[in-house]
This record gives C-alpha cells, sequence and structure tokens, in this order.
C-alpha cells in the first residue's frame, strides 16, 4: 500500500503537475514571503495563464481523438495529427505549458517564475528532441513528411 507522500510524489512528477499546481504554489509562496501584503499582481496576465492551460487540455484531447493513444508519450500517437493548431505548431501541448509560465512570469512580475519558465523551456526543447525521434520510429514517413513542413515551436519562425 503506497502512503500520501508517495501518491503526492508521483503526482508531481507528471509535468502537467508541476506546471499548473506546484510552480504557482511555490512562486505565490515565494512572492508573499518576499513582498507580504505589498504583492503586486498585474491580472491581466492572468489570461495567458488561462489560454495556455486552455490550449494545452484543448490539444490533448484533441490529439487523442484524431491521432489515438493518450496525451503523453507514454501512450503515443498511432496516427499523426496535422490539422487543428497542430497544422501551425508541432508541440502545441508544450507550447501551452510555455505560455502559462510566461503568463505565471508576468502575472507576478516574478524573477524565479522567469527562472522556473526558463528551465522549463530548456527542458521541454530537449524533450522534444528525443519525442521527435521516437515519434519518426513508430510513425515513420508520415511524421517526417510532417516535421519538414510544420516549425517545432512556433508557426513560421522556429
Amino acid at each position: 500500500m503506497t502512503s500520501t507522500v508517495e501518491h503526492g510524489l508521483i503526482f508531481l512528477r507528471r509535468t502537467p503537475a508541476r506546471t499548473f499546481v506546484l510552480y504557482p504554489l511555490i512562486t505565490l509562496a515565494w512572492e508573499l514571503f518576499l513582498h507580504g501584503a505589498g504583492l503586486g499582481l498585474q491580472p491581466l496576465f492572468l489570461l495567458l495563464m488561462v489560454w495556455g492551460y486552455l490550449q494545452y487540455r484543448w490539444c490533448g484531447v484533441y490529439r487523442t481523438k484524431r491521432g489515438g493513444g493518450g496525451p503523453g508519450l507514454e501512450a503515443p500517437p498511432e496516427r499523426v495529427v496535422t490539422t487543428g493548431l497542430y497544422a501551425y505548431t508541432r508541440n502545441p501541448m508544450y507550447l501551452g505549458h510555455i505560455l502559462y509560465l510566461i503568463g505565471l512570469t508576468l502575472t507576478f512580475n516574478s524573477l524565479l517564475a522567469a527562472l522556473i519558465t526558463v528551465g522549463n523551456m530548456i527542458w521541454f526543447h530537449s524533450r522534444v528532441l528525443g519525442d521527435e525521434k521516437k515519434l519518426a520510429q513508430l510513425l515513420g514517413e508520415p511524421y517526417i513528411e510532417y516535421t519538414g513542413r510544420v516549425k517545432r515551436w512556433i508557426p513560421g519562425l522556429f
């Protein structure tokens, strides 16, 4: 039987749990520690957080319905998805995480959140490089053709 602590650690191993639960809590605690009641929020940037989260969720459901598998590579897709946001960027779910974290940084005007965001951007990029190798082996020529046509991160740029 697993303990509550073990369940918590298993939960935090999941990328969405870290992005959408742990990092905001750490940032909030840190900023309250630094600024107390003088915490200066920029509420307009909460919209970027909402956008990032909804993009992550919507793209996960969309990819699962059209490509099979699950939302992560633990249950990889059975088909290449080239429609919806996947027609513009190969990694809209990861991009949703990044948008959320940028929103977190700007909402709290937080150096700690900025460091978390940059660290996660580097980590996501390295993860994508590995994911792409696995997907090319799994899905073959349709995926390789897709990578030649659709940018990894930002439509038309990178």
